[in-house]
């Protein structure tokens, strides 16, 4: 058996020799990039944090003491040390999840995937643990220096250094990068420390030993270097960073040292009080394709060739929606000096790179702080810009407040691109984009686009980025754009009909890619005698008059959206036919209010009754088992 296979549980690593410590280091690695590379995960961030994570295993004792991990993405080698080693399945159905588990393992505490929150969970844990007495517990969170850009980060720090009568450790994994290199003050003053004379010169002098003499050199200057520790931790903390929160500073520590990453968590234990270790990583450590991947270090990637890193994934020959959008974008911004864009730490996923390819003063990006991205934006609009947000949707949840408030009650000329919204997938509950329909139809004013294909794209943002009093929204899903979907016609107020059966038996409103679905439901229901007529609104919000006066032509009204059912676009139409006096029946055809596990796309919108034989079984068995009413006649809507 190899040391990893040895490993059935955190307990099994006390038994382990330095020597045999860095040898399990390197067998996680070489396993990681074997396996990773068939199923696709983030590599580069776990490859990062081997040492870390055997160091806390060893000193830590969970799930006695919780473990917290920001946004989670970095917890596969936390997964292999806890028991879980079957990693053919990562990311599908019925394998492991991506990111922490409750069902999986009690070795994992929070499941969210969303960045800055840690803190606020050790925050909260630890005081648990003070009050109900269960004072022999410790927490421990590990955060990323692209992490601590976040709001959230420093609202706990300030809380954490209100009461300090707590066992609590802040792992600060510091590797320069978020998703991407780390950007802002913050990001200046940590390469300050990581680089300063003194870092650079104890990771030279642990080396040259240990060229010299081998592991003994090294353990021989490891004993007397904790005076040069104590220094770095009293000049860091007498500059700008920690010196006004009485959180004990340890630091910086090389954290691909596993003797010295546990010397300083075993520091920070017994403070029994809030205490910062300050850990310098290498994302893509130990991995010559990652190292050279200088955009994002095989921050996330799919299916690879292990030896050079080459993805194998079939090439569609289609672009992306952020590769459509950026082009679309960069075009408007080309006639139009307003534009500006947002990136919350996000800039090629997003798509916003080649905008600041060829306009680099007018990208911002703020880090992970999406609430700030938003009340920033609202200035920005104030003083006659015109910013454009490129997020994924599940991130643009933490700022509602902001869009609420500072964008739509001041009437700002702000266009959100919500990248990734419905179902995306492997990445699970979190990063499903599901709820950005319903949750932003609330929003006074808000104008909402789901283009169906790249040319709807174009249309919509260019609609959207001329919008100057009040929010605008670009929905985007993942994956490959599809080819274009003529419409018949376009009516009056921009809703484009894209199929006409021989009889108004039912109305399909398609929302976005759904319209794929929408106009298979249709033909599937011709074979049967049903004349179907397939919409796409474009503008799902608000709702457009058009729709009202087609609904009343119909027997039955079917909306198809790949976002809630509660609260959704079939939701609202019925409200506006209610309003109207159009008593025609509606189906709300969407997902659960549920959080949906990680799955392939297709799997989920199966499951979710979201397929188009499902959809036209189920019109079917209301067509032939419910009375119907006969639709009233009305004026035919005008076309343009």
């Amino acid at each position: 058996m190899t040391l990893l296979e040895r490993i059935r549980s955190p307990k099994d690593l006390l038994a382990l020799s330095q020597d045999q410590l860095t040898s399990l280091a390197a067998e996680i690695r070489a396993f990681l990039i074997t396996n990773v590379s068939r199923t696709g995960g983030h590599l580069g961030p776990n490859l990062g944090v081997v040492e870390l994570t055997i160091a806390l295993h060893r000193v830590f004792d969970s799930p006695h003491d919780a473990i917290v991990w920001d946004t989670g993405h970095q917890t596969y080698v936390h997964k292999l040390l806890t028991g879980r080693q079957d990693f053919s399945r990562l990311r599908q159905r019925g394998g492991l999840s991506g990111y922490p588990d409750r069902a999986e393992s009690e070795h994992d505490i929070v499941e969210s995937s969303h960045a800055s929150s840690s803190l606020s969970w050790a925050d909260g844990i630890s005081r648990a643990y003070q009050v109900t007495g269960q004072t022999d517990r410790h927490v421990v969170a590990v955060v990323g220096d692209g992490a601590l850009t976040g709001g959230m980060t420093w609202e706990a720090l300030n809380n954490i250094s209100d009461d300090n009568n707590r066992r609590l450790v802040i792992v600060v994994n510091d590797n320069g990068r978020s998703y991407a290199p780390t950007i802002g003050g913050l990001a200046r003053y940590l390469n300050e420390v990581r680089t300063r004379r003194t870092y650079r010169d104890m990771q030279r002098g642990s080396q040259r030993l240990f060229d010299r003499f081998g592991r003994g050199g090294r353990a021989v200057y490891r004993g007397t270097r904790g005076a040069m520790h104590g220094f770095l931790a009293r000049f860091v903390n007498n500059e700008r960073m920690y010196s006004n929160l009485d959180i004990k500073y340890i630091g910086p520590v090389d954290g691909h040292d596993e003797a010295a990453l546990e010397n300083a968590l075993e520091q920070a234990k017994h403070y029994e009080l809030p205490a910062l270790v300050h850990v310098i990583t290498e994302k893509g450590r130990g991995y010559a394709p990652a190292r050279a991947d200088e955009a994002d270090l095989f921050h996330a990637v799919g299916v690879i060739d292990p030896e050079t890193g080459q993805s194998l994934s079939a090439p569609s020959g289609a672009r992306d929606w952020a590769d459509v959008f950026g082009q679309s974008l960069a075009d408007l911004a080309q006639q139009d000096r307003r534009i500006v864009g947002i990136t919350a730490a996000m800039l090629r996923p997003v798509g916003l790179a080649q905008l600041a390819d060829r306009f680099p003063e007018r990208v911002i990006d703020v880090g992970i702080a999406e609430q700030h991205a938003v009340t920033s934006a609202a200035g920005l609009a104030y003083g006659g810009l015109h910013p454009v947000f490129a997020v994924y949707a599940t991130f643009l949840n933490r700022a509602l407040d902001q869009v609420l408030m500072d964008v739509a009650l001041h009437r700002a000329g702000v266009t959100f691109v919500l990248h990734r919204a419905g179902i995306t997938g492997p990445d699970g509950a979190s990063h499903h984009g599901m709820w950005d329909l319903a949750m932003l139809q609330i929003v006074p004013g808000m104008r909402l686009a789901s283009p169906r294909d790249g040319a709807t794209l174009a249309e919509e943002l260019a609609e959207a980025v001329a919008v100057v009093d009040a929010p605008t929204v670009v929905r985007l899903p993942k994956g490959a754009v599809p080819a274009d979907v003529p419409a018949l016609e376009r009516l009056s107020d921009g809703v484009d009909v894209l199929a006409r059966g021989d009889a108004q038996d039912v109305l399909v409103v398609a929302i976005g890619v759904m319209t794929a679905q929408g106009l298979e439901v249709s033909r599937l229901l011709a074979e049967h005698g049903v004349g179907v007529t397939v919409v796409d609104p474009r503008w799902a919000v608000p709702i457009a008059a058009s729709l009202i006066d087609l609904a009343a032509q119909h027997r039955l009204v079917v909306t198809i959206e790949d976002g809630v059912r509660v609260g959704g676009v079939g939701t609202r139409l019925r409200q506006d036919m209610r309003a109207a006096g159009v008593d025609t029946a509606l189906n709300e055809v969407g997902l659960p209010d549920a959080f949906l596990p990680h799955a392939e796309r297709g799997e989920i919108l199966e499951e979710s009754g979201l397929t188009a034989p499902r959809i036209a079984a189920d019109i079917l068995d209301q067509l032939a088992g419910t009375k119907l009413p006969a639709a009233r006649p009305a004026e035919q809507p005008a076309r343009s």
